[in-house]
C-alpha cells in the first residue's frame, strides 16, 4: 500500500512538467514531505469546463484534493480515511472506484514515497523515488463528494478527493513492501487523464511496472513515523 509520501514540488515547477494548461488552487501549495491521508495534495487532471461546449477540448489543470477518495453516493467524507488506496486488480469492480477508474482519472505528482520493512521487532522506514531524480507520477482517482449539509453554491460544499492506485511491488520495493502505487510514464499520460476515454480495461493497460532500476531506495529516519514531523531532512539517508 501507499500510506505516506512526499511532495515538496512547487507549482510553477509541476506547471512544466506535466504540461498543466490552467492552475486552479483554491490555497498556497505548501511544500510537504510527510503526505498523509486526508491532508491536501497536488493533482493533476483533465476536464471540460462545466458551460463549455460539449465539443471544446478537455484543459488539463492543476488541482489541490484531499487524500481519501469519498465516493459521491457516501453519506460522510469520513470514509475517505480508509479509501486512500484502490487495489488495481479490484478497481475495476469495486462500488467505491469503478466510476471514477472510467471518467476521473489523475496523476498524483511525488517527489517518493515511504514504506516500512519490519525485521526483528522494528520497522525500518524507505525512501522510494526515481533514480533519474524527476518526479513520480502516481495513478490516482479523484471525485467529487457534495456536502449536503452546505448550500451547494458554495465552494465549500464540493470536497475534491483522490486515491492512489497500488499494484504488485517490483524488485527494487518488493524487498521492502509488497505493494506500491501504479505510475503512468509520460508517454501514457495524455491518454491516462482523457476524460473521454471511459473504458476500464484499456486505461488499466496504460500501467505497467517500472522498468528495472527506475526506481531507488534508501532507508530514513524514524521521524516520518510522526506526521508531526515535516521537513527536507526526512528525506536524508540514514545508515540502514
Amino acid at each position: 500500500m501507499c500510506g505516506r509520501y512526499a511532495a515538496s514540488r512547487n507549482p510553477d515547477d509541476l506547471v512544466e512538467e506535466f504540461e498543466v494548461e490552467r492552475v486552479e488552487l483554491r490555497h498556497p501549495l505548501e511544500p510537504d514531505y510527510n503526505v498523509a491521508p486526508t491532508k491536501p495534495v497536488p493533482a493533476v487532471l483533465t476536464r471540460r469546463d462545466r458551460d463549455a461546449p460539449v465539443d471544446s477540448p478537455p484543459v488539463r489543470r492543476l488541482r489541490v484534493l484531499r487524500w481519501g477518495l469519498v465516493p459521491s453516493w457516501a453519506k460522510d467524507v469520513r470514509i475517505g480515511s480508509r479509501l486512500i488506496n484502490a487495489r488495481v486488480e479490484t478497481a475495476a469492480e469495486k462500488p467505491a472506484f469503478r466510476k471514477a477508474l472510467a471518467a476521473r482519472r489523475c496523476l498524483l505528482p511525488a517527489d517518493g514515497f515511504y514504506e516500512w520493512y519490519a525485521e526483528e521487532g522494528r520497522k525500518q522506514p524507505y525512501f522510494i523515488h526515481r533514480a533519474d531524480g524527476h518526479p513520480l507520477a502516481m495513478a490516482g482517482l479523484y471525485e467529487v463528494w457534495r456536502d449536503p449539509a452546505l448550500d451547494p453554491a458554495e465552494q465549500e460544499a464540493w470536497v475534491w478527493t483522490c486515491t492512489v492506485l497500488t499494484t504488485e511491488a517490483v524488485d527494487e520495493v518488493g524487498r521492502i513492501h509488497d505493494r506500491m502505487p501504479l505510475l503512468v510514464e509520460r508517454a501514457a499520460w495524455a491518454s491516462w487523464l482523457d476524460p473521454g476515454a471511459t473504458d476500464p480495461a484499456a486505461a488499466l493497460a496504460l500501467l505497467a511496472p517500472p522498468s528495472p532500476g527506475e526506481l531507488e531506495a534508501y532507508p530514513v529516519s524514524t521521524r516520518v513515523n510522526n506526521v508531526a514531523h515535516n521537513g527536507a531532512e526526512l528525506l536524508d539517508p540514514v545508515p540502514a
